[in-house]
């Protein structure tokens, strides 16, 4: 099954580790085979992985991006899915097991996906302001 990638004017797409701009107007790219494939706005900058679940975004948006250092981030991701699965709650349990079996897998798009709803929860809880004690 072929992949439409839609990019706006000067839209940014990482395609095998290989950095893509789009150019003044919009275009439509069909991928025909499999590709290592994610969009700039989709990215975390590496200083922005500052919380637990950001930093497993991170390493498994490395693996991504880096087939070199595909094996490494991807272990390291696992052993913090890992940890993630014992913070959350049993709704939330279940992105952390998907995402790691998709890591397990070599899907990280779809693992950096399954951990969408972990970055709203944990924006959620870091945004709570501290209940003073009683």
């Amino acid at each position: 099954m072929a992949l439409n990638l839609t990019l706006k004017p000067f839209e940014r797409v990482i395609v095998n580790g290989c950095m893509l701009r789009n150019g003044g107007r919009k275009s439509t790219i069909i991928v025909e085979t499999r590709a290592d494939i994610i969009r700039e706005t989709d990215l975390l900058k590496p200083d922005a992985a500052t919380t637990p679940v950001k930093a497993v975004y991170f390493l498994i948006q490395s693996a991504l991006v880096d087939a070199e250092g595909r094996d490494k981030a991807a272990k390291a991701a696992q052993q913090r899915l890992a940890v993630l699965a014992t913070t959350f709650s049993p709704e939330l349990r279940g992105h952390v097991f998907t995402a790691a079996n998709n890591v397990s897998l070599g899907e990280y798009f779809t693992a950096l996906r399954d951990l969408r709803p972990l970055l709203a929860r944990e924006a959620e809880v870091l945004a709570a302001p501290a209940e003073a004690p009683a």
